[in-house]
């Protein structure tokens, strides 16, 4: 039991938790939690407010999507915000939203469940009239149809083209190919292989989203189809893992998934380690590894492949988050990269 606050209701996900201390903002509107509950490690959550959201060429500037995402919030103690640029507080935002959260909880205790346990899932409630059942589980729903746009969008005004298969983008990850003078088109996660060709990218990224990989054999088959094409690909969070089925490897669920910022990853080949930002519940060990890709980047402390590259093709894929600026900007040269890659062509 707890203290409710934003939204009345009830709602039901996977719990997971998240051991960042800061971005609270951008985190809840990740479209890779629709489908969860999220636990804040951090004690103290709404410090700083919540800002106006701000867009240049329909990129969101300091938030990830349009809409809170999560399922519900739980933390420890929600506090008053004071900083300049806040327009309303947590509780006001996740009300504005209809998303419940519940603070009071001794979430020290609760992660070391799920640490032991595994994520599960749960109920949170604030209206003791609703008698919730659990009558699905997060692993068995495709959740990408929540967050992946209808049509097609358009951002940047570049030469060269770039096509996202939008599972749910962050856009941080736009951001960061419209900032390097690219034309990004959008477009449903779903769609079919012909029309993402019509489009004539000189490049493909597919995108971070919500879910299970396995339940995404059609985006395997485009990603395998657009790359017999030899165009260039980058697979960031779900899209290594769709890399990865594409391909012939094997993708597993997680005891409870890397959700922070400040996780490790080494590059295999020199050995250098970048701090980086990770949300996800899904990965793949040394021998689920297709043929044909060798490991880019691995996570020292569990050994979770964290990146591949192709042997032949120019396929590039990290599991973790290039775009979110964790060291501030470890990262980001991954996108300097496939641009390279792409202009190259």
């Amino acid at each position: 039991m707890g203290c409710g606050f934003g939204a009345e209701g009830t709602r039901i996900g996977e719990v997971v938790f998240t051991t960042a201390m800061s971005g609270y903002v951008e985190t809840l509107t990740d479209p890779s939690y629709k489908g969860q509950i999220l636990v804040f490690s951090h004690p103290l959550i709404g410090n700083y407010g919540v800002p106006e959201p701000l867009r240049e060429d329909g990129v969101l500037l300091n938030m990830e999507s349009d809409h809170v995402q999560v399922e519900g919030v739980v933390v420890a103690e929600e506090t008053i915000p004071s900083k300049w640029n806040s327009k309303e507080s947590l509780h006001e935002w996740l009300s504005d939203e209809g998303v419940p959260a519940i603070s009071g909880i001794d979430t020290r205790m609760l992660i070391k469940k799920l640490r032991e346990n595994g994520s599960m899932m749960g109920i949170i409630s604030s209206n003791g009239d609703d008698k919730p059942s659990l009558d699905w589980r997060y692993d068995e729903v495709d959740f990408t149809d929540a967050v992946s746009p209808h049509s097609i969008i358009v951002h940047g005004r570049g030469e060269n083209r770039l096509a996202v298969v939008d599972c749910g983008v962050k856009h941080g990850i736009l951001r960061e190919l419209v900032g390097r003078g690219f034309t990004v088109v959008r477009v449903p996660c779903k769609s079919p292989v012909d029309e993402i060709l019509a489009l004539e990218p000189q490049g493909v990224i597919f995108s971070n989203g919500p879910g299970n990989p396995n339940l995404l054999p059609g985006l395997a088959k485009t990603f395998r189809y657009i790359a017999e094409e030899k165009l260039p690909i980058l697979g960031i969070c779900l899209g290594h893992q769709v890399a990865a089925l594409a391909m012939g490897g094997r993708v597993r669920k997680m005891k409870f998934g890397h959700r922070a910022v400040n996780k490790p990853v080494v590059e295999a080949r020199t050995g250098s380690c970048f701090v980086t930002t990770h949300n996800h519940g899904y990965g793949m060990y040394d021998d689920d590894v297709p043929p044909n890709m060798k490991v880019w980047f691995r996570n020292p402390d569990d050994g979770v492949v964290e990146g591949l590259i192709h042997e032949e093709l120019p396929i590039f894929t990290t599991q973790f988050h290039p775009e979110a600026r964790a060291g501030p900007r470890d990262a980001s040269w991954i996108f300097d990269k496939f641009a390279k890659v792409v202009r190259s062509g």
